[in-house]
C-alpha cells in the first residue's frame, strides 16, 4: 500500500548516507536596544564569552564569534514582521546541553525545554525578546515529519508518532549534568547550528534557500511551514514561516532585530553557484550582501 501523501519523505531518505553540510553559518549579527543587559544575558545567561568590544560586542567560543550584538536599537522587537523567528546555538555533546539547561534552571530565566525528536531544545528569550535556541542534535531518534489533523508530528525510528514539539525530560538531563561546574562558558565546538525566519510569502523564499544550495526537506503550505537541509544527516538547517501574516514586511528601523546573517560555504563552487542564482548582490570585505525575497540579509562566504 502507497504511503500516506502526508508522509513526504521516506526513512531511507532521512538516513541516507550524506555526513557533510555543504555550507554551515557564520555569526548572527542582532541590533539590540541595551549593551550591558545584552551583555549579560548573552555571556552570564547562556555561557557565551566577550571575544571583542568595539562599538559592538563579539560573542562566542574561544575561537569564534558567534554572535555580535550592535546597540542601535531603540525600541524592542516588534511582531507582525519578516525577519528572525530565531536562531539557535547547537551543542555537541548532550552533557554540555545540560550543563546549559542546569545554568538556565539555576538562574531561574524563564525557558521553554522542547523534545523535538531530530533535536532537544531550549527555547528563551533575550532582554529584547529576540529569540534563541540551545540545541542539541539527535538525528538518530528521527525518521520524518507527518502533517495529521492539522497537527505536525514527528515520526521516531521504531515509528512511534510524536508531537514535533514535545516537552522536554529535564530530570534525565539533570542527572547527566557535568560535575565541573554549570557556570563554565560553551565549548570550542559550538555552533550556529540552524536558523528559522518569518517570511513573507512561503514559496518564494523556499524557492530561494534552495536555489543558494539548500535542499528541501518538508515544505507544507496548509502549515505556512518549510524546512530545509544542507546535504547532512541533520536535515533542519533553514526553516521558514508566514506565521506573522503573508506578506510581512521588514521591522522598523530602530527596533531590536536581527542585522544579517552568515553563510559560509565548504567550497567555493558552492558559493559560486549561489552567486550565480541572486538576482544581485554586493561584494564587502565580509563577504557577498545579498537579501531574500523578504528583505532579510545575509552575507555569503566561504570557510576560512
Amino acid at each position: 500500500m502507497a504511503a500516506p501523501d502526508s508522509w513526504v519523505k521516506s526513512r531511507n531518505h532521512f538516513l541516507a548516507d550524506r555526513t557533510k553540510d555543504s555550507m554551515k553559518f557564520g555569526a548572527v549579527h542582532l541590533e539590540v536596544t541595551h549593551k550591558e543587559k545584552s551583555l549579560w544575558f548573552y555571556r552570564d545567561i547562556i555561557g557565551l564569552q566577550l571575544r571583542k568590544e568595539n562599538g559592538y560586542l563579539e560573542m562566542g567560543t574561544d575561537t569564534e564569534t558567534l554572535v555580535v550584538l550592535h546597540p542601535t536599537a531603540k525600541l524592542p522587537k516588534k511582531q507582525r514582521y519578516s525577519g528572525l523567528y530565531h536562531f539557535a546555538i547547537h551543542l555537541q555533546s548532550e552533557a554540555e546541553f545540560a550543563r546549559v539547561l542546569a545554568r538556565l534552571i539555576s538562574n531561574r530565566y524563564p525557558v521553554s525545554p522542547t523534545d523535538h525528536t531530530i533535536s532537544k531544545a531550549i527555547y528563551l528569550d533575550d532582554p529584547d525578546g529576540i529569540t534563541v535556541e540551545i540545541t542539541f542534535e539527535t538525528p538518530g531518534r528521527f525518521s520524518q515529519y507527518i502533517a495529521k489533523n492539522g497537527r505536525l508530528l514527528s515520526l521516531d525510528t521504531d515509528g512511534t508518532e510524536r508531537l514535533a514539539s514535545a516537552p522536554l525530560d529535564v530530570g534525565s538531563l539533570m542527572q547527566i549534568v557535568p560535575h565541573d561546574g554549570i557556570q563554565k562558558p560553551l565549548p570550542v565546538d559550538t555552533v550556529i547550528g540552524h536558523i528559522h525566519l518569518y517570511v513573507g510569502d512561503l514559496q518564494k523564499a523556499n524557492e530561494f534557500y534552495k536555489k543558494i544550495g539548500f535542499e528541501e526537506h518538508y515544505f507544507v503550505p496548509r502549515m505556512k511551514f518549510a524546512d530545509l537541509s544542507a546535504g547532512g544527516i541533520f536535515k533542519h538547517r533553514m526553516a521558514i514561516n508566514t506565521w506573522q501574516g503573508p506578506h510581512a514586511p521588514q521591522p522598523p528601523d530602530s527596533t531590536a532585530r536581527m542585522k544579517h546573517f552568515t553563510i559560509k560555504y565548504v567550497s567555493e563552487n558552492g558559493l559560486k553557484s549561489a552567486l550565480a542564482n541572486v538576482p544581485e548582490f554586493e561584494k564587502t570585505d565580509e563577504g557577498y550582501v545579498v537579501s531574500d525575497p523578504s528583505g532579510i540579509r545575509i552575507i555569503l562566504t566561504t570557510e576560512d
